[in-house]
């Protein structure tokens, strides 16, 4: 018997007061992590990604709602008091943003930033923490740590401070951490040892990981599943080697079409028109406006999800374009 997903989100609206009505931000999203497991949730700015996660955290800015159910663990995280809140948010999981500097407070030091959660919350004392927190910190590669405890914000570099933020992630032992984008604004130099080092991190405790990102080739590299997303909605979910090899929906096809290729020098496809938001998307399909392959039926009726080829797909003509679409993202 298939164990239950660890978190799960199931049919999720989210929608914001706007000008006396309502705006749709995302609709219809559903996706799961099990235990140990990393999802990828790949898509262009404004589909609706960072509004997931958020809401998965109860981070919602006022006037803004969200429905259908989240699930973790079992217990629906949108009906839980206040209480129960604060211990799911301070112990069960865990939030990297894409901007550490946005989200350190620049007039506490490294240190007190690290343990203020863990100690005010119980889970250890001052002490307990720091030891612990010193020893993250070798993990993760910052070097001379107790100096780092003492320091602040400014002091340190993009790369120094977003590995900060992983210490702080992964202190109070999290089950489940959501990766908000967090290497975007970090130079290219720098990236890739910062996610070298959350893998290694969250592999070694068996940590599962929601991983948000615009890149479906670094998603596909560091995760097991992917969810792609456009226009508020997920259109395609599945394995990541899968996905990334033969994609079944056009903007995933798309996406891949986007990037730069390291074995040969060739002109890179752009996928034309602009993104579009939830609230923008018509009675149709979001992306028909933009796809070569939409016919009238695409711009009249809203696909569901259908399972073809061990995958969910949310594309009426999936069947008939999908040789043609892997042949286009190659």
């Amino acid at each position: 018997m298939t164990p239950a997903p660890l978190f799960r989100i199931q049919d999720l609206h989210v929608r914001l007061r706007h000008r006396g009505g309502e705006r749709t931000l995302v609709r219809e999203v559903s996706l799961s992590v099990r235990s140990g497991q990393s999802v990828g949730l790949v898509g262009e700015s404004g589909s609706g990604k960072s509004v997931s996660i958020k809401a998965a955290m109860r981070l919602l800015p006022r006037g803004t709602r969200a429905e259908g159910r989240i699930a973790f663990d079992g217990g629906d995280v949108l009906t839980l008091g206040r209480r129960e809140l604060a211990r799911y948010r301070s112990r069960e999981v865990a939030l990297i943003h894409q901007d550490p500097r946005a989200h350190i407070n620049p007039t506490r030091t490294v240190g007190a930033f690290l343990t203020e959660g863990v100690v005010h919350t119980g889970q250890m004392n001052r002490a307990e923490a720091t030891e612990r927190a010193c020893a993250l910190m070798a993990d993760v590669g910052i070097t001379d740590a107790a100096r780092r405890l003492h320091q602040y914000p400014h002091q340190l570099s993009g790369g120094l401070l977003q590995r900060v933020m992983i210490v702080a992630a992964l202190l109070p032992s999290p089950r489940l951490i959501f990766a908000d984008e967090p290497t975007t604004a970090l130079d290219v130099t720098v990236q890739s040892d910062v996610m070298a080092i959350l893998l290694e991190q969250i592999r070694e405790r068996q940590v599962s990981m929601l991983f948000v990102t615009h890149d479906l080739d670094l998603a596909a590299a560091v995760t097991d599943r992917l969810a792609v997303m456009y226009a508020g909605s997920i259109v395609e979910t599945g394995p990541s080697a899968e996905i990334s090899a033969r994609p079944l929906h056009p903007y995933t096809a798309g996406l891949l079409q986007c990037r730069p290729s390291t074995a040969e020098v060739k002109r890179l496809t752009a996928i034309p028109g602009r993104p579009v938001a939830a609230h923008e998307a018509g009675t149709g399909c979001s992306f028909a406006p933009r796809c070569p392959f939409a016919v009238e039926r695409c711009r009249a009726e809203r696909p569901h999800d259908r399972s073809i080829e061990g995958r969910t797909v949310a594309c009426h003509r999936v069947e008939e374009i999908a040789d043609r679409l892997e042949e286009r993202a190659s």
